[in-house]
């Protein structure tokens, strides 16, 4: 009996870690099914009494329930997280004009020194000049649409 029991309290416990790592709920709840029952065993087995390995079980119950709570937490947060690398992640982005030209120019974000265009609605005959706020409006291959940033979006 208290092989089962400290085999319910590994796959319990592995089961938990696994829902660190691939949160949806299912795996939390049986890895803490599994610690509480194991726990009420192995008790059981080794002497205790239903007074001792009934509040075990809970605590550890309730300890499962803990973790399985935070690490769901942790991965909720992580999905609302801006993109931080690819195409994807310089909309948005501010960045400063270095040369501009008629259909286009030069833009630097990040570090780095774009191919950048008028973005949509900016053909309103005011030109970007050199050392101009920009904001990246969208991504098209190597190419930027930009517009000039406005003040709110240069505060931060």
């Amino acid at each position: 009996m208290t092989a089962l029991g400290f085999a319910l309290l590994l796959v319990g416990a592995l089961l938990v870690v696994a829902e660190a790592h691939v949160p949806g709920g299912v795996l939390g709840v049986a890895g803490g099914m599994a610690l509480i029952v194991g726990g009420i065993i192995v008790i059981a087995a080794l002497g205790g009494g239903a007074a001792l390995a009934v509040p075990v079980g809970v605590g550890l119950g309730a300890a499962t329930a803990g973790w399985a709570l935070l690490a769901a937490r942790k991965a909720a947060g992580s999905r609302r997280v801006r993109i931080q690398a690819g195409a994807e992640a310089l909309c948005g982005r501010v960045g400063v004009v270095r040369r501009w030209g008629e259909s286009g120019g030069n833009v630097f974000i990040d570090g780095a020194l774009w191919r950048a265009s008028n973005g949509w609605g900016t053909d309103n005959g005011e030109a970007l000049c050199e050392g101009d706020p920009i904001v990246v409006e969208r991504v098209n291959g190597l190419t930027l649409s930009v517009r000039r940033a406005e003040e709110w979006e240069l505060i931060g």
